[in-house]
């Protein structure tokens, strides 16, 4: 399953960088994110509540950030169990480019599911992948540049924004 995205954060690349590599402003922003806590110098573990229509699970895992290049882009590599419920892995490439005195945030992500949450269908694990990514970078944007709303950008089949 593929998610690609962008979005224009009216905050400066710089600003946008740090706040990504911030665990405290993860945490805040993460849809049900109950835990998220630096474990070396890029890597976290992670507790995060998700439904995915009926399945409700707690999800722990790992996260590791690579290939990074500060302040422009790096790529998140993660795992997560959730018991019955399955599990969850994949990644993203996370890119920033300058937008005048904002920054486009564009990612292209990857995932596999397994387990329930396989078996209900990937429309829907789809769905809800996107709903969430949608709810991050509501939160992040109002986080990092507070009193502004991220705004989605169209993105070309080449994953840059158009």
């Amino acid at each position: 399953m593929e998610i690609k995205g962008a979005y224009k954060i009216a905050a400066p690349r710089q600003t946008v960088w740090a706040a990504l590599n911030d665990p405290s402003i993860l945490k805040k922003c993460l849809p049900g994110c109950e835990k998220l806590e630096k474990d070396g110098d890029n890597a976290f573990t992670a507790t995060i509540k998700a439904k995915v229509g009926p399945v409700s699970a707690k999800f722990s895992g790992a996260v590791t950030l690579q290939d990074l290049d500060p302040p422009n882009s790096y790529r998140i590599v993660g795992e997560g169990k959730g018991g019955v419920a399955g599990f969850a892995k994949g990644g993203a490439k996370v890119t920033l480019t300058d937008d005048g005195g904002a920054t486009v945030l564009t990612y292209d992500a990857e995932a596999k599911v397994g387990g329930k949450l396989a078996q209900i269908g990937s429309r829907l694990v789809l769905g809800t992948a996107r709903k969430l990514a949608d709810e991050f970078f509501k939160k992040f944007s109002e986080t990092v540049a507070p009193g502004t709303a991220a705004e989605k950008v169209a993105v070309a089949a080449t994953g840059q924004p158009s």
